[in-house]
């Protein structure tokens, strides 16, 4: 009688355990094994960072575990009073929120909170209910309305300042609309519209936004500056050659030449230490990840769900390009991490939403199909 009540136990529970999609784990379990490499020798004279780090990743893969138990019906239903709560916390940063190195960004609760971080997940939610109600009658109003949607939650983070969470906002927010049906005339509007202000754009950046981007352009104004971060990071990645110099044996970063070298440019550590051999291994890897995204997008069993997909892929392939883009020297320094692969608690459990999301839409579309 006990074996059989475990086993009607078993039964029971097994769905919640057998939640993990195989082929998206996979990817991911290869990510972190090589960002846990990297951060190794990163981290080399710095204490606590790998015990934090292990933490970290332990925390991100329950978090994905408690989202891909959550059904895209139950997120449907809790769209608009996150995004609620959310607007909410955002104003209050802009009214009251802790000021940090110039930014304020945070909340004080008993413990320092960033809203922002929250939108990245919660906006194209919100975004991919919205369209949900209006599936088969979309009409150029749902799209002016989605962009409103869109446009309220980045422009409090932009004030805060925090252009890189800003970046993220909009990539994903932008996927769901795209992806909801605009048509491609709409869209080459509004890239031109994009380029017609840039000069208004340009005026309401802060200064250091500005001088990033002057940066960006010529370095070597201010090579033992603002131009150090840039100059540094791309010495590091064409130092590493085609194979690189060795894991630990980079100088740039043992050297202490790469700034932030365990977070926004662990990039520049791994290209000097494992070269352009391990850089296509690297982007092998984020490839695989974003294809598996996209095709569960392109396998979720309701215009929700596709949505949703298509929107936590975007934020995978933003933090990819920007960061790799941004420690190559090809785009600003925005303050992007490498997913996966960079030192950061916020950051993992952010990606461990998006994943776990991603695995409740293959999940439940298995459930639909049986």
């Amino acid at each position: 009688m006990r074996i059989n009540e475990r086993r009607s136990l078993w039964r029971r529970l097994r769905p919640y355990f057998t939640v993990f999609d195989g082929p998206l784990t996979f990817i991911i379990l290869m990510l972190l094994a090589v960002s846990t490499i990297t951060l190794y020798s990163a981290s080399i004279g710095i204490p606590g960072k790998m015990e934090d780090h292990m933490r970290n990743i332990l925390l991100s893969f329950l978090v994905m575990w408690v989202v891909a138990n959550i059904s895209p019906q139950m997120m449907m239903r809790i769209a608009v009073p996150a995004y609620t709560v959310g607007m909410i916390l955002l104003v209050a940063v802009a009214l009251v929120g802790t000021i940090k190195l110039g930014a304020r960004r945070w909340l004080h609760v008993g413990i320092d909170i960033q809203p922002s971080e929250f939108m990245k997940i919660v906006t194209p939610m919100m975004l991919a209910w919205f369209f949900q109600q209006r599936a088969g009658q979309l009409r150029w109003q749902s799209y002016a309305i989605a962009a409103l949607l869109l446009m309220m939650p980045v422009g409090l983070i932009v004030r805060q300042p925090d252009l890189g969470t800003a970046l993220l906002v909009v990539a994903a927010g932008f996927a769901v609309i795209f992806l909801a049906g605009l048509a491609w005339k709409a869209l080459a509007g509004l890239l031109v519209a994009f380029a017609a202000s840039l000069p208004v754009i340009w005026s309401l950046l802060h200064d250091y936004q500005r001088e990033r981007v002057m940066t960006l352009i010529d370095p070597t104004s201010d090579p033992l500056g603002k131009g150090f971060h840039i100059i540094q990071s791309t010495i590091a990645v064409g130092s590493g050659g085609i194979t690189g110099k060795g894991w630990t044996q980079g100088t740039q970063a043992h050297l202490e030449f790469i700034p932030e070298r365990t977070t926004d440019f662990i990039f520049a550590v791994y290209s000097e230490e494992f070269g352009l051999v391990g850089n296509l291994v690297l982007m092998l890897l984020f490839l695989l990840l974003i294809g598996r995204g996209l095709m569960i997008a392109g396998n979720a069993p309701n215009f929700f769900s596709r949505l949703m997909a298509g929107a936590m892929t975007m934020i995978y392939f933003t933090y990819a390009f920007v960061n790799m883009g941004m420690v190559s020297g090809i785009l600003p320094v925005v303050g992007v991490p490498l997913p996966y692969m960079s030192y950061g608690g916020t950051a993992l459990l952010t990606l461990g939403i998006a994943g776990g999301i991603l695995m409740s839409i293959q999940r439940h579309r298995k459930l639909v199909q049986t």
